[in-house]
């Protein structure tokens, strides 16, 4: 009974199911001090440890072939200092858990992803990000983060201390070390008033420069198959004047997006011949919508229905050549496309193995029904982005490996060195790793 709730307990799988792993043991320790030891032993006996957060990467990136890291049980003071807007948290505490943290002190991550099911460590470390022109991704409200290196040496870190990690460890994969706390830049808590409304492709990307200057945060989803999107803008107001009514969050959130999309992906699965007209349907199911509400209750929304996913950030310039490309390879699949594309935007950053270092980025996510096919979809739309110059979501499904990532990021060998140095017994490598950083 004993070995079978410890082999249960070292069997791991991913949210969306599509990635698995048995680790040698699983490590859950309570302080920074004792996951310090717990690595530096790794290093003694020639283990291998990787840390893991809530399995919401869709790529092999948390999948571990020696020891699991769990960190939901790393004692860390939570410190929030209101007037200066910082606030230090565990590196495993969930994006859910921080926005409530952050709401009961009047504060607020300036802008969110859709998914608040992930941790903080796994969010900044694969290169979470929202929409927005003016606003970087997760990682770059990081205003300092404490490491725990291959080594077993910890690390506190910030723009004046450790600069150069700082500035690698942000984005890192987990491949430079354990993060184990985050101090966080925050701003005053604040009220969306969201726009939502069904709108023809062609019409969004003619006035999409205008569209992504006037608005606060801009993203669209276009329904494969269709010439129709859902367009979304979320601007900042003052007041929290035209709250959504319970029930028609529940119809176009839970019932509609989830319960009713779900059965109609699952029917489209099992009879492909109607996933034209399921497509169709979906464009049209959700009409137009005006609210407010508290900044992350608009930004993130229930995720039930299961699907893979893959993300490419682009030059901002290169978008409508990319949905242009997109349209063709979907018109060309042997096989329905049951999961709309979403479309976001995004500042440049510095940060070294960000997805949107150095450049002004769209990023355009492709997605399908778990248990539809995939993979030549997937790849025919990474071959358009690859000759765009796009650089993959860290944490979406792609098929790169270092000797086609290395030209896409300036500071690609600056890192690799790095993690040399921070990582010399290779302790928080793994199999995945090797081929993705080499």
């Amino acid at each position: 009974m004993v070995a079978g709730t410890a082999a249960e307990a070292a069997g791991w799988s991913n949210w969306a199911g599509n990635q698995h792993s048995v680790a040698t043991a699983v490590l859950r320790p309570s302080s920074v001090d004792e996951a310090a030891d717990q690595v530096r032993r790794a290093v003694e006996a020639g283990e291998r440890i990787r840390p893991v957060g809530s399995g919401h990467s869709f790529t092999p990136v948390a999948v571990a072939d020696g020891q699991r890291m769990d960190l939901t049980r790393l004692a860390i003071d939570v410190r929030v200092d209101v007037d200066r807007r910082l606030v230090t948290v565990p590196a495993g505490m969930t994006l859910r858990e921080l926005n409530a943290l952050l709401a009961g002190h009047r504060l607020a991550l300036p802008n969110l992803g859709d998914i608040d099911a992930q941790t903080v460590a796994g969010a900044i470390s694969t290169g979470t990000h929202g929409t927005g022109a003016a606003h970087g991704g997760l990682a770059t409200f990081v205003e300092a983060l404490t490491l725990v290196t291959g080594a077993g040496e910890v690390l506190r870190c910030s723009a004046e201390k450790h600069p150069d990690v700082f500035d690698a460890a942000r984005v890192s994969l987990g491949a430079l070390g354990v993060l184990v706390e985050v101090t966080l830049r925050c701003v005053d808590a604040f009220v969306l008033r969201a726009h939502e409304r069904p709108a023809s492709l062609d019409s969004v990307l003619a006035e999409l420069p205008g569209l992504v200057d006037a608005h606060d945060h801009v993203e669209f989803f276009w329904f494969p198959g269709t010439s129709r999107v859902q367009l979304k803008t979320n601007d900042r107001v003052a007041v929290d004047d035209l709250p959504l009514p319970r029930w028609r969050g529940w119809l176009d959130d839970d019932f509609l997006a989830n319960t009713v999309f779900a059965g109609a992906c699952r029917l489209g699965r099992a009879v492909p011949a109607l996933a034209p007209g399921i497509s169709a349907f979906s464009a049209r199911a959700l009409g137009e919508r005006r609210y407010t509400g508290r900044s992350d209750a608009v930004f993130c929304s229930p995720r039930r229905v299961r699907f893979l996913e893959m993300e490419y950030a682009l030059p901002r310039e290169a978008l409508v050549d990319a949905l242009d490309a997109l349209r063709r390879i979907v018109h060309g699949l042997p096989f329905a496309v049951l999961f709309p594309v979403e479309v976001r935007f995004s500042a440049a950053d510095g940060i070294w193995l960000s997805p949107a270092h150095g450049r002004e980025s769209a990023y355009v996510a492709v997605h399908q029904y778990v248990g539809m096919p995939y993979e030549p979809y997937f790849r025919a739309f990474e071959e358009v982005a690859m000759g765009l110059g796009g650089r993959p979501h860290w944490g979406k499904l792609h098929w790169r490996d270092a000797g086609s990532l290395a030209p896409a990021y300036p500071r690609w060998h600056d890192f690799q060195a790095l993690r040399t140095h921070l990582d010399p017994h290779h302790t928080l490598t793994t199999p995945y790793l090797s081929t993705l950083l080499g």
